[in-house]
């Protein structure tokens, strides 16, 4: 019996599901880092600690993952990548929540961070590419809410299961494990990308290997710009992001506050990101790209600025930037990076540029997750670091308000026609 086709609506939120999963394995690393080293490593002075963080969905793990999966997704389909990234995130899953030691733990974040990194960019060019023109955004920004619900669910997990210790934790990774089977379940019912079908140049045609597809990506000069671009202000902003994701809990217990506490802090952060998203959705195609941009950069700069400033033993400290960093989250560079990257690229391009910006980003962030917790463990270690990620801040506001690009109310082929001067195909990529 045939299955009935995903369409509208119901395939954006079947698709934005692996925000869910990225964003609430992050969050489920974040909460057990705590249980994991009492059982595994209670000796660590914070190198094993950013070690897993590293390599994890939060950095190296999900930047191969991305690397790899983008450009198989130009070159077999949107489809291929979802028939089988969530069954290997499954596997992983099942990794952590049966783990046994350390080396065991490790692999499987590695292979969870490589399941997510594969599956994030291709959601964004499958849902940029059937979403009607005029509500492009809308759909695109339904990922960013999942994303969102992640931490929100995560913390709050992590907050009802913190008397389990350890087996709580296992708990949270068993949940991403069934909701990952589900949404592969239900993505069985989608569509292959009917503009990526078009690109193609026929059912016969042969696609590039990856690394044609790299060399033709990079041989054109509108391509280096955009992927310079996007890396500046996803990667920039990204630290901040990251480090408050993974490092959140530490960050308050280093403000004196119980483990219990910083799980709420965290769930009113997301619950404030839920409502700033669901704002963004409502107005990322009306208001012009830039002036709604520079309000999330100037937001988010705020945030950091009370947290490193503002006196560590006053309640407002952590709530005022726990608020204002959630609704900085709403219109925030991961945000416009997702709307603007399929925006910017051809279709034979699409996914694979998506990879390779995705990787710096990630890249990125795994180095600082090293070194983060190190120094927060050092007096005065939240100031060092905090300033770090302010002037991270400023530069993704600057260059993003400044470069933001004037594609609002246009269709994806209109964009391809007046950046590249003709529709590109795999024949003429």
């Amino acid at each position: 019996m045939a299955r009935t086709p995903l369409t509208g609506w119901k395939a954006t939120a079947a698709v934005s599901m692996s925000n869910y999963i990225d964003s609430g394995s992050i969050i489920a690393i974040a909460t057990s880092l705590v249980f994991w080293k009492e059982a595994y490593f209670p000796q660590d002075d914070g190198t094993i600690a950013g070690l897993l963080a590293a390599f994890s969905a939060n950095a190296f793990g999900a930047a191969i993952g991305a690397l790899i999966g983008g450009p198989l997704c130009d070159k077999y389909g949107r489809k291929f990548i979802y028939t089988y990234d969530l069954l290997l995130y499954a596997l992983g899953g099942l990794i952590v929540v049966f783990t046994a030691n350390l080396p065991m733990l490790f692999v499987g974040f590695i292979v969870v961070g490589l399941a997510v990194g594969a599956s994030v960019p291709a959601g964004w060019t499958y849902i940029a590419e059937f979403a009607p023109t005029d509500q492009r955004g809308k759909h695109i920004g339904a990922t960013q809410l999942a994303w969102s619900f992640g931490p929100f669910i995560g913390f709050g997990l992590a907050s009802a299961l913190t008397p389990l210790g350890l087996l709580g934790s296992r708990l949270i990774f068993a949940h991403l494990v069934v909701i990952a089977l589900i949404t592969w379940w239900i993505r069985r019912g989608l569509e292959e990308s009917e503009t990526w079908e078009n690109a193609k140049g026929g059912a016969t045609a042969k696609p590039p290997s990856m690394w044609e597809a790299f060399r033709k990506l990079l041989s054109r000069r509108v391509n280096i710009t955009a992927l310079v671009f996007l890396a500046v202000i996803y990667t920039c902003w990204n630290q901040a992001a990251s480090q408050n994701g993974i490092f959140l809990p530490t960050i308050l217990d280093s403000m004196g506050y119980e483990t219990l506490q910083t799980n709420l802090f965290s769930m009113l952060s997301w619950g404030f990101v839920i409502v700033s998203t669901l704002i963004f959705m409502h107005i990322v195609d009306r208001v012009p790209y830039r002036w709604h941009y520079l309000g999330g950069g100037a937001l988010a700069i705020m945030s950091w600025v009370v947290l490193v400033f503002g006196p560590s033993d006053a309640a407002w400290t952590a709530f005022g930037y726990t608020i204002i960093w959630g609704l900085s989250a709403g219109p925030s560079a991961q945000a416009f990076y997702s709307v603007w990257s399929p925006e910017l690229f051809a279709t034979p391009y699409r996914s694979g540029a998506q990879g390779i910006v995705f990787f710096i980003v990630r890249l990125a962030s795994g180095c600082i997750s090293l070194v983060f917790p190190v120094i927060l463990a050092r007096p005065n270690g939240l100031m060092i670091d905090g300033l770090i990620l302010i002037g991270f801040l400023v530069i993704a506001t600057i260059v993003g308000t400044i470069g933001a690009p004037r594609t609002q109310g246009k269709s994806l082929e209109d964009i391809e026609l007046e950046r590249y001067g003709e529709r590109i195909t795999n024949e003429n990529a």
